[in-house]
């Protein structure tokens, strides 16, 4: 099973926005999918709660720092995506230390890329220590017609992780979750492809590192 962390320190920056699509992505491609929700308010688990015809992925809590003694304990399942916590760096790193791949959603402001150190440290020094995870920036919320996200990537190159495009500010994804779907239910061609493309770099990176 590979293991994919959705993780923030700040909160307001799409990580489940993007954990739930990538989850319906993957689930829609054949794979089995199960959902880890990390954080105390339960977002993930009350979109898995919404009453649709859709048959989401499974999702469990876990509100404790023991995400890499819980995930490996799920069977059945090819991918399993971890909702991460913004503020408590203990769930974080339990989530980066069950991770092949963390993903660091970051919308390209610099309030975001300021905050955005301290996790790259937990992230390089699990790498150093393990050889792993896989790990990426992605941005998320970019303005369409700004050339923010362009600023943003070299901003972030100083921070020696790649940086992978995202997701775009849409009517589309609210739309979706509130909905318990995925903008990949829905008609928005470009939110689709987004999720798209990102699923494609992520299974990439799985698969040939």
């Amino acid at each position: 099973m590979h293991v994919i962390s959705v993780s923030n320190r700040k909160g307001g920056v799409g990580k489940t926005t993007i954990a739930t699509n990538l989850a319906r992505s993957l689930q829609l491609r054949g794979h089995e999918v199960v959902c880890i929700d990390a954080d105390e308010q339960g977002s993930l688990r009350d979109w898995a709660a919404t009453e649709t015809d859709v048959q989401v992925p499974m999702t469990v809590g876990v509100d404790r720092p023991v995400i890499h003694e819980e995930v490996p304990r799920l069977n059945g399942f090819d991918y399993a995506i971890v909702d991460g916590v913004a503020k408590m760096q203990r769930m974080n790193a339990s989530a980066i230390k069950a991770a092949d791949l963390a993903l660091i959603p970051i919308r390209p402001s610099a309030l975001d890329m300021w905050t955005a150190g301290e996790l790259v440290d937990l992230i390089k020094s699990r790498q150093e220590a393990t050889g792993g995870p896989h790990a990426a920036f992605v941005l998320s919320q970019a303005i369409v017609g700004t050339t923010l996200a362009e600023t943003a990537e070299s901003a972030l190159e100083k921070l020696e992780l790649p940086v992978w495009e995202g997701t775009c500010q849409r009517i589309a994804y609210a739309k979706a979750v509130g909905r318990g779907l995925s903008v990949l239910d829905l008609n928005d061609e470009k939110a689709k492809s987004e999720i798209n493309d990102l699923t494609d770099r992520i299974l990439q990176t799985l698969t040939h590192g």
